[in-house]
């Protein structure tokens, strides 16, 4: 019976995790299009109208033969994308943040109960027999 029980908890847990998996995956396709195509817009139109992801520092050129086919592709350091990672980690910190904080809202917030009263001690009941068999 133990072994079921276990086995029944474990496909529980397994459950869970799959459906937490899932529902992640999806939050993450909604943040993501929140942030590339609502904000990051923003962000570049109060930048100058600079789109950050074609920020880069050239290396080397591309090599371009004369029929017009590159034969070395360009050598570039691309910081513009590592810029919108950061500001993409930013927005997505802040909006899992303000998600968080209104679950937590949600929550009932647990009510201790005061310990009941343990009563007298053995001590104490040892010490009530003693008195009573002085007497």
């Amino acid at each position: 019976m133990l072994k079921e029980f276990k086995e029944f908890i474990m496909t529980g847990n397994v459950i869970d995790l799959a459906v937490a998996v899932i529902l992640a995956g999806a939050i993450g396709l909604v943040i993501n299009g929140f942030v590339g195509d609502i904000m990051m817009p923003i962000v570049g139109h109060f930048a100058g109208g600079v789109d950050f992801a074609d920020l880069k520092v050239v290396l080397d050129e591309a090599v371009v033969a004369a029929d017009g086919t590159v034969t070395t592709a360009e050598n570039a350091i691309m910081y513009g994308k590592w810029i919108n990672a950061i500001i993409n980690l930013i927005i997505v910190g802040f909006v899992l943040f303000m998600i968080v904080k209104a679950y937590n809202k949600t929550k009932k917030p647990v009510v201790e109960e005061a310990p009941a009263d343990p009563g007298p001690s053995e001590i104490d009941l040892l010490k009530e027999i003693r008195d009573a068999l002085k007497k």
